[in-house]
């Protein structure tokens, strides 16, 4: 399936570590001719952190876009009402925002973005990155995964030996994911 003017709402929480693989493959959809529609969280648009400055990830993204990005609450509220967005990535998605999503905590532009896409009952892709993934977040992955037009770029453990409990989705993955999520199917395998 062609992405060319597919809708993406692209949106990135926390996990700052995968930004710079995240970044690129937005980068890639908006070569493949997808309009990508940017949403961060309050902490992913505000924290400076030791892999780069909030302002230089979203002049990056802004950039990447050509639009600004969705970073409130009251921003992201119109994206299902208007119909903003064909699919809705959420790349890296915390163990935060998991919880939120498996629970109906919508209190971040994020979790807002997420609820507010799905009312259309249009695909949600999930790219999890959290080390309590296989701890304190695995039963609110457990839910989502049991949840329509939910999908999940496929993930491992990050480093089995110095974080045990740490999941990680490919970003190479991302594009063949929403290709795939957008026929209403989950990519497999799904842990790698």
């Amino acid at each position: 399936m062609s992405l060319k003017n597919i809708k993406i709402g692209f949106a990135l929480t926390g996990s700052f570590c995968t930004f710079e693989k995240t970044i690129e493959q937005m980068e890639s959809l908006v070569k493949l001719g997808a309009e990508v529609i940017p949403i961060m969280s309050y902490n992913s648009y505000n924290l400076d952190t030791k892999f780069g400055t909030a302002s230089d990830h979203i002049n990056k993204i802004k950039k990447i876009t050509n639009k600004d990005i969705i970073h409130t609450i009251q921003e992201a509220e119109p994206i299902g009402p208007k119909k903003m967005t064909d699919i809705m990535l959420i790349a890296p998605c915390s163990g935060n925002t998991i919880a939120k999503l498996a629970n109906g905590i919508i209190d971040t532009p994020v979790a807002m973005a997420a609820k507010s896409h799905l009312r259309n009952q249009r695909p949600l892709v999930i790219a999890i990155s959290t080390n309590d993934a296989l701890s304190g977040s695995a039963e609110n992955i457990g839910k989502i995964l049991n949840r329509k037009n939910y999908y999940f770029v496929p993930f491992r453990q990050d480093n089995p030996i110095t974080k045990p409990n740490s999941l990680v989705f490919d970003s190479k993955l991302i594009i063949d994911t929403l290709e795939k999520a957008l026929e209403r199917e989950q990519i497999q395998p799904i842990i790698l």
